[in-house]
This record gives structure tokens, sequence and C-alpha cells, in this order.
């Protein structure tokens, strides 16, 4: 659609997206007069225009048309949102810059807004004082404190540690640090805020810090009356709820180690993760309900040969399944311990290279690749939301997300080590329901995934609740539609949406936005504090720093809360292994494609090697072509690509087929695409969705017989493209 610059919209314009004359005409008079103001196209034009003129009640066709035809002329990365001078004072990072601005960055500090990117340099430049300045802030108690921050990799250790020792010689414990009582929080402040599905018109529910003591308490002596030894494997597969945040902080507590298991995996990869992590134990619901539907859990956990389970009720009215022999039912599992309810439990206080959680990101060759958490990887998830999302004492978090994803452990950490409360909606987040549970539990800062989004957007399901509660959304898991971000940021009056991108293997993220810079639609606007990233150019060495370019992203290796092993495979095989050097020191592969725009700008533009991510899960195609193989006897090959839409947004999962009778290409390729559909949700997620079957010759191969995936994505690109999937 063409839109008309500023200056040139009439009333009439204005009438016929739907508006009335009179309310027409009052808008047309407030954007004449901020066009007169501050200009046609310019950033504080649409800052005023989004501030003064729109709400959620007006047709988004009238916020399309305002905002682009203010940037009509502006070229690439125009700002959606600009910070304020006087609120920047207030952030975290505005607070933290008044005091120290000075000593850390000399005559360059002005203010908060121009001496953001100072800062970031100088976090990159100077670990020992940042890091130690913001563990203080986070009011970070170590039974035994460390004996510096970084200890830099020697030579001689370089290829077996590239990214160094962090807090040497520390002991902590993260989950007791959740707990404490501190500067930032009281007994009697509420740090978790729930509401179950089907109880909307119910006021939400909510616990203080010390009812959450008392209950991880109890959970926590009553696994120590299992009997299992200290550092022992526990795995949670179970809904991102009160009762798996109690268990998790319980388990950390403990000094036993969390194995992340997502709810919604098949019985093949929750025992898989199972034996990978060697699991002692397992916390999983007998079903997990979802409007009318109940979804069996407990039944895949037994098809998985889950070892001892601990079975909690979906609904605690009712538990009437029957259990394996050895398994135990929730209120079993606390009655051993009841007498100890109230009693302190003395926190497991342990170095900090001590695993606390094993999660999984999909490998390239079909096994997905155990990452494990230390102790110092949930200071690093709170130390990015302290900083990019501005998570402190009074705020409210909500993200649908689940343990068995790292968004999980990171909505815990960051909400609790902030002093911040986190809202869970135990039911789907695609519901008019949760959309009014954010308006009641009066969220201030909402995570979202695209895909999320995109339905509200496209449901409406969000019409009618208030929610100006909001400070901040932030985006993670896929790459954003433009379009859909504009839309969702005028539900909350246009607070900004802080993008958000890194890794299990990083314990949080590398790039981000923030409140002190201005953030443009599905795009980064930072690296993150304490990250350096590179962009290698075709001769597979970075770039210019500060130079526009695309390329496979690089990250300096010295990175506060990343990982140093992997339980199933080599780690500097897997993330340093024939990656080029800067200044001595080897760069570290993350594997997805970045552009760093002419305004300095970050947008991500998928994987660079052959995992893809598919409704924000990264998944091997590996994983999927071996599910896809097997579906036909007439199909010889397959090749699963993720392949980003021409307008932006998540990637589709399109699937090359060859069959091995070449005239089987012109069979019916849409009954093969539900085939694929339902052979990869039952075997693999049921969230997954093929949105394409093309059937080949062959497969684009090197030398080496490996596919080429990047041809084919591109190949393929032209085909989803066309067909408007």
């Amino acid at each position: 659609m063409v839109y008309r610059s500023l200056d040139s919209v009439t009333v009439k314009d204005v009438e016929a997206l739907g508006i009335s004359s009179e309310l027409a005409q009052e808008i047309h008079k407030k954007v004449t007069e901020i066009v007169r103001d501050y200009g046609s196209a310019t950033p504080e034009a649409w800052n005023r225009i989004s501030k003064h003129v729109l709400t959620p009640n007006l047709p988004f066709s009238l916020h399309q048309a305002l905002y682009y035809g203010c940037y009509k002329d502006f070229g690439p990365d125009p700002p959606a949102w600009i910070p304020d001078p006087e609120s920047a004072l207030f952030t975290n990072i505005g607070r933290l810059l008044e005091r120290h601005g000075k000593e850390f960055l000399g005559s360059k500090y002005r203010d908060p807004i121009s001496s953001f990117s100072h800062l970031q340099e100088f976090s990159v430049s100077n670990p020992e004082v940042y890091w130690k300045t913001v563990l203080d802030e986070m009011c970070i108690d170590f039974s035994v404190p460390p004996n510096c921050i970084l200890q830099s990799p020697s030579e001689e250790s370089l290829t077996l540690n590239p990214g160094g020792k962090w807090l040497p010689g520390a002991f902590v414990n993260p989950a007791k640090n959740c707990l404490n009582v501190n500067s930032k929080r009281s007994l009697d402040d509420i740090v978790i805020i729930w509401r179950d599905e089907g109880d909307d018109d119910l006021p939400v529910k909510s616990m203080t810090l010390k009812e959450l003591q008392t209950e991880v308490w109890l959970v926590a002596h009553a696994l120590n009356a299992l009997g299992l030894n200290r550092g022992s494997a526990i795995a949670i597969d179970m809904p991102m709820n009160v009762y798996s945040v109690i268990i998790y902080l319980a388990i950390v507590l403990a000094g036993y180690v969390v194995v992340s298991i997502a709810d919604s995996f098949a019985p093949l990869e929750i025992s898989t993760r199972l034996k990978i992590s060697k699991a002692k134990a397992i916390f999983t619901q007998d079903l997990i309900i979802r409007g009318e539907k109940s979804l069996p859990l407990y039944s895949r956990v037994v098809e998985a040969q889950a070892p001892m389970a601990i079975v909690l009720p979906a609904k605690s009215s009712s538990f009437n399944i029957k259990l394996r022999d050895g398994d135990i039912s929730w209120p079993e599992f606390l009655e051993r311990v009841k007498k100890l309810k109230g009693d302190v439990f003395k926190a497991v206080e342990q170095p900090i290279e001590a695993f606390t959680n094993i999660l999984f990101s999909s490998g390239t060759t079909g096994e997905p690749k155990a990452i494990p958490w230390t102790n110092g990887s949930p200071f690093k998830a709170a130390a990015d939301a302290w900083c990019h999302m501005d998570i402190r004492k009074g705020d409210i978090v909500a993200w649908p997300t689940n343990l068995g994803w790292m968004m999980g452990p990171w909505l815990v950490y960051a909400s609790l080590l902030n002093g911040a409360s986190m809202a869970l909606y135990n039911g789907s987040p695609l519901s008019s329901g949760f959309s009014k549970f954010v308006q009641d539990a009066k969220v201030t800062m909402l995570g979202v995934i695209p895909s999320i989004v995109r339905t509200w957007k496209s449901t409406d399901c969000i019409a009618g609740y208030d929610w100006s509660s909001i400070r901040c959304f932030s985006s993670t898991g896929e790459a954003s539609n433009v379009d859909e971000y504009l839309w969702l940021m005028g539900r909350a009056c246009y607070k900004p949406v802080i993008e958000y991108c890194g890794g299990t293997e990083i314990g949080g993220g590398f790039v981000s936005g923030s409140f002190l810079q201005p953030q443009s639609l599905a795009a980064f606007s930072t690296s993150v504090m304490g990250c350096r990233l590179f962009i290698l150019g075709d001769d597979g060495h970075p770039i210019p720093e500060d130079a526009p370019g695309m390329g496979e992203l690089a990250l300096g290796p010295l990175m506060f809360g990343s990982s140093s092993t992997l339980l199933n495979a080599s780690h500097y095989d897997v993330y340093f292994k024939e990656m080029p050097s800067w200044n001595g020191l080897i760069l570290r592969r993350h594997g997805d494609v970045f552009e760093r725009t002419s305004r300095g700008y970050y947008r991500a533009h998928g994987r660079a090697d052959d995992t893809m991510n598919i409704g924000g899960i990264k998944v091997s195609s590996v994983e999927i072509e071996r599910i896809c193989n097997a579906v036909d006897s007439s199909v010889l090959e397959t090749a699963a690509i993720g392949v980003p839409p021409a307008d932006g947004g998540p990637e589709h999962l399109v699937i090359a087929v060859v069959f091995k009778d070449p005239d089987n290409s012109t069979s019916d390729l849409n009954k093969l695409r539900i085939s694929f559909n339902s052979a990869v949700q039952r075997n693999l997620n049921p969230l997954f969705k093929v949105s394409h079957v093309v059937a080949l010759p062959s497969l684009p191969r090197t030398a080496t017989n490996k596919v080429m995936r990047r041809v084919l994505r591109q190949q393929l690109a032209q085909v989803d493209h066309n067909s408007k999937l």
C-alpha cells in the first residue's frame, strides 16, 4: 500500500479508514499541529502522534497510515519509540550512570542516553568493574566471595576453555538468592501472581516472599527424604505454574540439578533427555488442561520409561489415575515431611561451576545438545533483565513459556533476583483469558514470541482489555514482523518492544534493545552488556566492527554466564573449532546470520547451519528428516528447511522431497504434507507445522555429499512466497 506523507493527509483520508467525521477532524487537527511543530517526517513527530493521537481503540489502519506516512522518506530503521531523557534517569542503567558515569567513562560521560553505547563498550573492556557493580546492584549474596571476576584464559588453556573462568573460588546458591530478604524486598512483598484458565472472572491469586520460602523449604525437605545423592539430576515435565516454579527452586536450593523438559514433548523426546541427563526422578502432572481439553502428560512420561515420578494433579480436587509401582503422588510426597513445614531449609552452597540445570538445544546430528547451566548462569539471565528490560522492584513480569526452554528459568531468575513479581497464567496465552490476566495482574513487562502476537492480532482477543500498566514488551525466539509489532505497541499506548536474542548456551542474550536508545521495529539496537559481536565476511573473518554488512554471527568468547561444557558433545568442537581469532582470542560460533544496518541496528536472518527455528523452538533438520523419511515408502529422501516469509516473521517449515520413482513427483503433495504434519507432531512436537511440500529430482549437494541447505533455502523461499503461506 502507498501511504501519504503526514503533511498531505486530509480529513477525508482519515474518514476513509472507518472513522467518524467529527473524530477524523479532531485527529487531523492534532496531526497538523504536530507536523507544524516537529516536521512531517521526524522521529519526534511520530513520538508525539503515538502518545497523543493514537489509542488502542482506533482502527489499526490509522496507526499504519500515520506511522508509514511519517517515515515515508526516512530510510531504513525508523524508530517506533524514542527514550524520554527524564524517564531515562530513573531506569536501572540511568541510575547507575548518574552515580558512576564519570568514574567509569571519564570525560565521555554526558547523560544516560548519549553515553549508553560508551557504557556497553566499558562493560566489555572492563569486566571486573562492570560485573562487580551489577552483581552488587542485584544484591547477590555469595557464601564465599569470588577471588576475582574473570580469570582470562592463558595461552596453554586457550583450546580447553577459550571463555575463561568467571567468579573463580565463589560458593553460592542462586535459589537462596531468589528467596532472600534484601534492600529490594521484604517478606510481605508479593513475588508470584497467577490465575488458572477458567477462573478468569475470579481475582488473581498471589504469594508473598514468606509464603514462597515456606513452600520451597518444604519441597526441599521432601527431596532430601527421597535419599538421592547430592547433585543428582531431577527432571521437571510440567506446565509453567506456581507448583513447577516452587519445585524448580527447591531442587536448586537443595543442591540437586534440574533437568528441563518441555510439556509438549512426545515420549521419545522425553526419554532422550532423561537418558542424556541420567535423571533419577521426575516431577510431572497427570494431565494438562487447556479449556475443555485434557491432554495426557503422565502417560507420556510412563511411555518414556521415566525413573520415579512425583505426580501432581492438574486440578487439586481430583486425582484419579493409577500410578506405576514406585511413583508417588504429590500429596504423599509432601505428607512424609509435613512436620517440617515452616522449618528453614539450609541452602546447599556450591562452587560457581557446579551445575544447577540441564537444558537442551537442538544439535545438527539429531540428538539434542545437553547444556548445563552453572551457579553463575542465573545471574547472567537476571543481569540482562536488569540492564535491558529495566526489571526492578515493583515490576510484574509475564512471559508465556515453559521450564523446558531457557526462557522458563530465565523468567524465574529475571524477576525474583531483581525484586520483581512473576505473573503466571496456567492456560493458553492465545485466549482472551490471558489478555484479561495481563490486565488484572497489572503486568508491567510482557514477554512474547512473534507467533503469539500474530495470533493475537488475527483473533483480536486483546480488544477491550486495558494494558496500560505495561512499561515494555520483550520479544525473543523468532524473527519479528514490523506490522505485527507496530500493532502490539499500539495495544499498550506505544510502549517499546525490547527485542532480545541469545541462546540456552549463553544463559541469556547477546543482542537486545534498551530503554536508553531509540527502538526500531524487528531490530536490535545494541550488543548486550558484556558481549561483543562480530559479523563474519565472505573470507570467514570479522568485518570492521562499525561497518554495515551481513554474514554469520560470531561472539567474543569472554561472556559472563556462557557455557563451557556440554554433556554429550565436545564444547570446543561445537563452539570454537575452526573459528577465526580476534586480538588473540578465539571467537565463539553462534550460527545465526545477522545484518548490521547503516544506522547501527542489528537484524536476524535465520540460521547459517542445519538448525532451524520453528515457532520459537530451535530444531535440527535431521530430526525432522528422520521422521519424514519414514512416512511414505515412495519417499527416497527429504530435506527440512526453515524459510523466512517475505514480509518477515517466524520461519515456515518447508519439506523438499525426492521420490524413489521420478514419476511420483506429480502425486498428491498436499496429502503428503498432511502425513508429514501428523508424523512430526506425533513424534517430535505438536506445535510444529509443515507449511509446504516441494518435489525435487534430487537435492543439491557438496562434493562431500552434504546437502546445500542455503541453496535449497533460496529456492524454496520463492515457492513459499509465491504460495502466500
